[in-house]
């Protein structure tokens, strides 16, 4: 039976990326802070599911979570742990900007990292780090810690896709790019999107389809998808004040 490693899996994408792959047959380790809701997903499901209970902004708590996972083989790696904050730069909460920053890179990075050292020995596997459409522009004003965050695993994702190329193995990563998902994210970020956001089902629908095509950026919807491409043809200075302009509107307890 393959194997999902699936981060943030107790709620929005991480969930229906469980459900996805428990449908499809896969055995599942899933991984979050609450264990009730890890546990209701197990419950739910008819596969072999591996809980582990983990703070991916503990840099401990990550290396555990590797010693956990023994030698499974992993198939399928859905790095996908995040999180967000809102806000003008010189207000926002430096101790809140820095969890998100140990959860969206350190931990992603040491994940990524270690699975794909184990499936490039096996010869085979596939990874999707959960980035954002916001790591594709140069800067999002007021969500800048985020789209820095965001940047960098865009940035990463894409040189080890090339480096996996240039050396022939077999095992696919890609990053995933959406924009606005309506899932707990924007409460726990304090946002209310400006855009109307897609179901998470939708979202992973796509994510999948990407895969399956190989695509190494994988951006759900057309609307972002256009929007990312005509940005290339604007100054940087024009794109990141849109951008800001579109963070304005967000309403949050740290947006104004």
């Amino acid at each position: 039976m393959r194997t999902a490693f699936i981060t943030g899996a107790t709620s929005g994408i991480g969930r229906e990326f469980a459900r996805y792959f428990a449908g499809a047959g896969y055995a599942l380790i899933i991984t979050g802070r609450r264990v009730d809701r890890l546990k209701e997903i197990k419950y739910s499901c008819d596969v072999p599911v591996k809980c582990i209970a983990a703070d991916l902004a503990d840099e401990k708590d990550v290396k555990r979570l590797l010693s956990k996972l023994g030698d499974v083989k992993i198939d399928v790696f859905i790095n996908n742990a995040g999180l967000g904050t809102c806000g003008a730069f010189s207000k926002t909460d430096a101790d809140k900007e820095l969890h998100m920053i140990h959860v969206n890179d350190i931990a992603m990075h040491l994940l990524f990292k270690e699975v794909l050292k184990r499936m490039d020995s096996r010869g085979r596997g596939y990874i999707l780090n959960v980035a954002s459409s916001a790591g594709l522009l140069p800067g999002g004003p007021y969500m800048a810690a985020y789209y820095a965050s965001k940047a960098y695993v865009v940035s990463l994702t894409r040189a080890v896709a090339c480096e996996l190329k240039e050396s022939r193995c077999k095992v696919k990563v890609s990053a995933l790019c959406p924009g606005p998902v309506d899932t707990e994210f924007n409460e726990n970020a304090d946002v209310e999107f400006a855009l109307k956001g897609i179901s998470a089902a939708k979202c992973v629908r796509a994510a999948i389809d990407g895969m399956r095509r190989g695509r190494t950026i994988i951006i759900p919807e057309p609307r972002i998808r256009a929007a990312v491409l005509f940005g290339r043809l604007l100054p940087q200075s024009l794109i990141t004040s849109i951008t800001g302009m579109q963070q304005k509107k967000k309403r949050g307890n740290n947006s104004e």
